[in-house]
């Protein structure tokens, strides 16, 4: 019988630090899809606590567990099990779909307004957005040091390639 391993969807890449700012992989854990059934969102909300259910383009944390807005009446829940949700939501384990990397440091805006069409200098911690990553849908998290990207595990590759370009050719850039 095969012995099989598993991989992240950048198989293990190493961190890539140009111009002061630092692309790496994030390990997501498990992503579990939360879209509510109709009639059950109070009790929904009854049963995240601490988290709620976030509002447009926001993020609801505690701890390591987050909820990630990704549409109307649709959340990702990050970082923990979705346990007592059964009969509130509709919920898909999306844990080998999607693919996270954070891009840090106080170039991060600078590198993003290379590849995505929105204006992010002034994005508060907390914030997410659905958008482009040039031609890719990707999921957009503002973090407290820079941003955390959600984009599908098939293109992540292609999302670490274009990130890693735009950062050189800024610190290229600053070089002159």
């Amino acid at each position: 019988m095969a012995d099989l391993i598993a991989k992240t969807p950048l198989w293990g890449q190493g961190a890539v630090v140009s111009g002061g700012v630092t692309l790496a992989e994030v390990d997501l854990g498990q992503v579990t899809s939360v879209a509510p059934f109709v009639g059950q969102e109070k009790t929904l909300a009854a049963a995240l606590k601490p988290l709620v259910f976030p509002a447009p383009n926001m993020v609801s944390a505690k701890g390591a567990a987050r909820l990630v807005w990704t549409g109307r009446g649709q959340a990702f829940l990050i970082g923990a099990v979705p346990d007592g949700l059964d009969g509130l939501a509709a919920l898909t384990d999306q844990s080998d779909g999607w693919a996270g990397v954070s891009l840090t440091g106080a170039g991060a805006v600078d590198v993003l307004a290379r590849l995505i069409p929105l204006d992010l200098r002034d994005m508060a911690v907390g914030a997410c957005a659905r958008t482009s990553l040039g031609h890719m849908a990707v999921v957009l998290i503002r973090v407290k040091d820079g941003f955390e990207l959600l984009v599908f595990r098939s293109m992540a590759r292609t999302a670490w390639h274009e990130l890693e370009v735009a950062m050189k050719m800024r610190a290229a850039r600053l070089a002159c």
